[in-house]
């Protein structure tokens, strides 16, 4: 550094060092306002675009759900005026159940489709022609009706059903819609139930992220469906009593930020009336999760500005002169930690960092993705015989062996440890990782290492594959190509198994 350079850094002693501080000073105070003002702006940015993110995902599903429900309507008002034409009364059981019922075959996840009459006795059933005796005179849906000929469409808590079937633990709601006679007298009821797993499939269509919750509830504050089930046994319960959803069945909808009185967790809450219908549409997204990007931006942002704020006050120069040398250095000291010192081909450290990287591709695309393991047979003897430099020169022609047959530049070969190797193969489907193996095994055998007399040199290797639809993960798939590679061993060596 020259003596003027320097003279910068030695502090106040004079009219231009006094300068260069107030002026370094102005800048960074200049830099932490811009700073800061981007941030917030991009931390309201945030909220903005989860705000309008959260209303999408409310209106699909406020858009589904009324599809849904109108479907299921025109389904009871269809049995309705069936069961109202005399003329179905002197045909065939089956042709009245089949004109009765024409219309529910439209309806997703429909459960039972029944006709009550005023006492709530079973008149017609969708799913017999016959139907079982039995009375629901007692159910929400039906004494909805009894005395209230304005109800029109009505929806039910969520219920299980009475009968000893296979799906009596699903949880369902029902639709039903009165049956009058021309003077307003009430004949009876006509009610669809529909299975929850409607929602459970809906909610599963959506991706809110970890953390986040949507749910449906009805007028009263009746949790129907929710994603995922923060609280055992909620379903079918009220929470009008809770701070947020009071606030909901208030306000039928808006957006608001606030604390889960369930999980302690904050969340920005979305929430919609779903059209006419006495239900709301909740989207709670995890502030953690809307927020994550923008905790990420900010912490590096802010690294990045204290450092630059702190070179332009005391190391502007020598930060400069240094961060050229260390970026060669590190370059360098990269080159050298990736390569195996002896054979020259990847060390363990870069075979984790590419399997890692090759199989959250190979998740991605789909495709296969094969490991090789591949051990000298009996290289103990053989150093033993030979000598530790015969042995290290063995190695290194294993590896130009290994790395010859090895073509395309997107595998890798890598010294897994001792007289032990490792082959990355992408794209690569177990028959292709086998033949690869036999060439190398093949080739191995032809190195001119040994003396007249004996056994030539020999390898081991196991295969382990990984194809789309496969349950394991990245530790059983190198689980997986050791096995093998023991169970070559264990068979005689010099061979190729695969997983």
């Amino acid at each position: 550094m020259t003596a003027s350079r320097t003279a910068l850094f030695q502090g106040p002693t004079g009219r231009p060092e006094i300068m260069v501080i107030f002026g370094s000073t102005l800048t960074v105070i200049s830099i932490l306002c811009i700073v800061t003002f981007l941030l917030i702006r991009e931390h309201a940015n945030a909220q903005q675009t989860a705000t309008r993110s959260a209303t999408t995902i409310a209106q699909l599903i406020d858009a589904d759900v009324l599809r849904t429900v109108e479907l299921y309507d025109l389904t009871l008002q269809g049995l309705i005026a069936a069961a109202q034409r005399d003329d179905l009364k002197q045909v065939a059981p089956q042709i009245r159940h089949l004109v009765l019922f024409d219309r529910s075959t439209t309806a997703r996840y429909k459960g039972d489709i029944l006709l009550l009459d005023k006492h709530g006795d079973v008149l017609a059933d969708s799913s017999l022609i016959e139907p079982k005796p039995g009375n629901f005179a007692d159910r929400d849906y039906f004494l909805a009706h009894v005395f209230n000929r304005d109800t029109g469409m009505f929806i039910s808590r969520p219920f299980k059903p009475r009968c000893d079937c296979d799906d009596s633990d699903e949880w369902r709601i029902s639709f039903s819609r009165r049956i009058s006679s021309p003077t307003g007298e009430f004949l009876g009821v006509a009610v669809a139930s529909m299975r929850m797993s409607y929602f459970d499939q809906l909610f599963n269509s959506l991706d809110i992220g970890n953390g986040s919750t949507l749910g449906i509830i009805n007028d009263d504050g009746i949790l129907l469906a929710q994603k995922p089930y923060r609280e055992q046994n909620a379903i079918g319960k009220s929470l009008s009593s809770r701070p947020n959803v009071a606030r909901m069945l208030r306000e039928r909808s808006g957006t608001f930020e606030s604390v889960s009185s369930v999980d302690h967790q904050r969340r920005l809450y979305t929430f919609t009336r779903v059209g006419n219908l006495p239900l709301t549409v909740i989207v709670a997204l995890s502030i953690d999760e809307v927020f994550a990007a923008w905790n990420r931006t900010a912490y590096a942002i802010s690294g990045a500005t204290g450092v630059l704020c702190i070179g332009l006050l005391w190391l502007t120069w020598m930060l400069c002169r240094e961060l050229r040398r260390r970026q060669s250095a590190e370059q360098e000291l990269a080159q050298l930690a990736a390569t195996d010192a002896l054979t020259g081909v990847a060390n363990r450290r870069s075979l984790d960092l590419t399997l890692r990287h090759e199989w959250f591709r190979a998740q991605r695309s789909g495709k296969p993705l094969s490991l090789l393991m591949i051990d000298a047979d009996h290289f103990k003897a053989f150093n033993d015989r030979h000598g530790h430099q015969a042995g290290d020169d063995a190695l290194r022609a294993l590896a130009e062996v290994i790395r010859t047959n090895v073509h395309r530049p997107a595998d890798l070969v890598a010294r897994y440890g001792g007289e032990e190797f490792s082959v990355v193969l992408a794209e690569t489907e177990s028959e292709g990782a086998k033949q690869i193996a036999e060439h190398i095994r093949e080739a191995v055998q032809k190195l001119p290492l040994v003396d007249a007399g004996e056994p030539p040199m020999s390898v081991s290797i196991g295969i382990a594959t990984w194809t789309s639809g496969s349950d394991i993960n990245l530790e059983q798939l190198l689980f997986s190509a050791d096995k093998a590679l023991y169970q070559a061993k264990e068979g005689g060596r010099n061979r190729v198994v695969t997983a």
